[in-house]
């Protein structure tokens, strides 16, 4: 139970305190939402969620709104342990006692790591009904999107998924602004920040002080895999989730039967059951996405063995520095998962006789896109099997719409009937 007292202090000290300077992210976004819905910002720990709702607060306050109408609650805050839904009512209801002229006016309600509150889904459903208010929810869990929206918040919501920063965002970070046309200096500029990119991944505070990126990538791992796994879950076996990141950033595909046969072999007790709820768990917390294999069996798509992808690259590049093929499809991956969420799209890969396809993109039931990615073209043998595969793929789910993504080369290629388009990575990231 928390006292009126704290939920008091809380609110006053933010209106008493500064908004830091923000940078602008990606995702443009105008409040109050045209309709009455709850607004979600969703994704993974340290990818700016937070600093995305100050953003969205500076913005409301730009506008003309007070600052008394806004109120911003994160629910990590260690004055907020043991808070519970009935909590929340009382948290609105100091709020209006505290500012009585908001009862008759909009506000607007930023709750921060809105999960960590048991039933938290029945009092915004609530005040989404009721009250004269926007609110705007975040957190590091799935369950946002999924669990309790689906049951409790369904056609209340609407949700955006926040990862770390894109390229595009590096660049504005670091003041560099992209045009269509660049004289060489420049281009071999943002290559070169690309480079960095493709090892450092976008964790805002890497990107913003890449000095001190080793701590700030241990920091990352450590409160991921012990607040949202450890904590959250309460796992006792600590050997075996740090195991299982090790070996979850190596693989290229991950089978849990293979994994629990190599722990066994080690003479390490889990059970099989509590490794596929490990795997849950980390996709749940937005550290590691699985990517089925495409087929038009719904039943053989959930059997296949998932590829795994990271949240960053600055954790692969933690685990195996040297892996720029992987880290490369890895940004193909992020860009696509981050595109297809908006909107609404199906992605996949496909394994072929003696070759696979990185990406199929599926649009109401028919392949709209097939892609390649490839760090190095320069080897004639990879450069023909990466196209082989193509073609096959092109043929076999009568999709005609071919992208190769590379390191470096530009152009357009025919092949009888079909063309071949080649992009570099760091180009099509800012598409």
């Amino acid at each position: 139970m928390i006292s009126k007292n704290i939920f008091a202090q809380i609110i006053l000290d933010f209106q008493a305190g500064n908004l830091p300077e923000l940078l602008e992210r990606d995702l443009k976004i105008n409040l109050p939402l045209p309709i009455k819905r709850a607004l979600v910002i969703f994704g993974p720990r340290r990818s700016g969620k937070t600093y995305f709702l100050f953003l969205l607060i500076k913005k409301i306050l730009a506008g003309g709104v007070a600052k008394e109408r806004t109120l911003y609650i994160n629910f990590e805050n260690p004055n907020l342990i043991g808070a519970d839904v009935k909590d929340l009512v009382k948290l609105l209801e100091v709020f209006y006692e505290l500012y009585p002229k908001n009862k008759n006016q909009k506000t607007f309600l930023f709750f921060d790591e809105i999960q960590n509150i048991p039933g938290w889904e029945v009092f915004i459903r609530h005040a989404i009904d009721a009250e004269n208010t926007q609110i705007i929810l975040s957190g590091s869990s799935s369950k946002l999107l999924s669990k309790e929206i689906a049951t409790s918040l369904r056609g209340r919501t609407i949700a955006h998924l926040m990862l770390p920063f894109s390229f595009g965002e590096v660049l504005r970070a670091k003041n560099i602004a992209y045009e269509k046309y660049l004289s060489s200096a420049d281009q071999s500029k943002i290559v070169k920040i690309f480079n960095n990119y493709l090892n450092n991944g976008g964790y805002p505070e890497i990107v913003l002080y890449p000095e001190g990126k080793e701590k700030i990538v241990g920091d990352i791992i450590e409160a991921t895999i012990f607040k949202d796994l450890i904590e959250r879950h309460k796992i006792r076996n600590i050997k075996v989730i740090k195991m299982m990141f090790q070996q979850l950033v190596r693989a290229k595909e991950f089978s849990v039967h293979q994994f629990f046969n190599f722990l066994k072999s080690m003479n390490i007790k889990v059970s099989k059951n509590s490794l596929y709820n490990y795997l849950e768990y980390f996709n749940d917390a937005f550290i590691f996405f699985p990517l089925r294999k495409f087929s038009y069996s719904l039943k053989e798509v959930e059997k296949s063995m998932p590829k795994i992808f990271t949240v960053d690259n600055a954790l692969i590049d933690s685990v195996i520095s040297n892996e720029n093929g992987k880290k490369f499809e890895n940004l193909v991956f992020l860009k696509l998962l981050q595109k297809e969420f908006v909107i609404n799209r199906d992605l996949f890969y496909r394994k072929l006789s003696g070759g696979e396809i990185d990406f199929v993109i599926k649009e109401k039931g028919k392949v709209v896109l097939l892609m390649q990615s490839c760090f190095d073209l320069s080897d004639l043998q990879t450069k023909e099997r990466e196209i082989k595969s193509l073609l096959q793929a092109s043929d076999e789910l009568s999709c005609n719409n071919l992208l190769l993504i590379n390191n470096e080369e530009e152009k357009e290629e025919k092949f009888g009937k079909k063309t071949i388009k080649f992009v570099p990575l760091w180009k099509w990231l800012l598409e």
